[in-house]
């Protein structure tokens, strides 16, 4: 799976290199966790980067608890929480690397690997985007109005396909996030059903590399560069 990730790339880099503008200051993040307002590229606005909520919600859920913060890339096209948006609403995840956990060998608790490029360039992760809009609410008579100003308000979400893993990933994680090509990643925001499904395989693992990170990473209130450095493994 993919449950944590990191985007530190300063921001007129990543710009120029997805050739998008920010639809807002981009901060450094070393621990992109679920739940939080992350920068996506969408098919319906690929020259900009949204800030849309990690955690996906399929547009007939009735209630925000059914999210998902990964989708499989054997099942995305069908399953019922995913075929619509895998059709229509498909989106480019930026990062410069992601997390993963391995269990130790002492078997005292997991260790967390960091998973980047060995330059530390930053790559595409596919993804799937929604706009979900929660069910009206009963409220009281005093709160209706005619200009429907208690309606509620639309949440965008996304979740990261994941597929199986590399040689570099295997070792830590049964599953690994879809890592797309510079040629990929125009077609997966502009191809039909059948070319997307194409794309969702393993990324080369020649060019990767994994690393042991600090424990810290374990929670989202923790976001330093420190979370990044390498660390020697218990």
């Amino acid at each position: 799976m993919c449950g944590r990730y990191t985007l530190f790339t300063p921001q007129p880099e990543l710009e120029e290199r997805f050739e998008v503008t920010a639809e807002r200051p981009l901060k450094a993040r070393y621990n992109c966790a679920p739940g939080q307002q992350l920068p996506i590229i969408r098919n319906d606005a690929p020259d900009t980067l949204r800030f849309v909520q990690w955690g996906f919600i399929p547009e007939w859920a009735e209630s925000r608890s059914k999210s998902f913060i990964n989708a499989r890339a054997e099942s995305v096209a069908e399953k019922r929480s995913f075929r619509d948006a895998f059709e229509r609403r498909r989106c480019l995840v930026p990062a410069d690397g992601f997390y993963e956990w391995t269990p130790r060998e002492n078997g005292d608790g997991k260790q967390p690997y960091r998973v980047a490029f060995e330059d530390d360039r930053p790559f595409a992760m596919a993804g799937i985007w929604e706009r979900w809009t929660p069910p009206e609410a009963q409220t009281g008579l005093d709160e209706f109005t005619d200009d429907g100003a208690g309606d509620p308000e639309p949440i965008e979400t996304f979740a990261i396909i994941t597929t199986e893993p590399n040689g570099v990933v295997s070792p830590l994680h049964d599953r690994m996030a879809v890592v797309l090509s510079l040629e990929e990643e125009e077609k997966w925001l502009s191809a039909d059903a059948d070319t997307a499904s194409t794309l969702l395989d393993p990324y080369p693992e020649a060019e990767m590399r994994a690393y042991p990170v600090s424990t810290r990473v374990n929670s989202p209130a923790n976001d330093s560069p420190t979370l990044v450095e390498e660390v020697n493994p218990a």
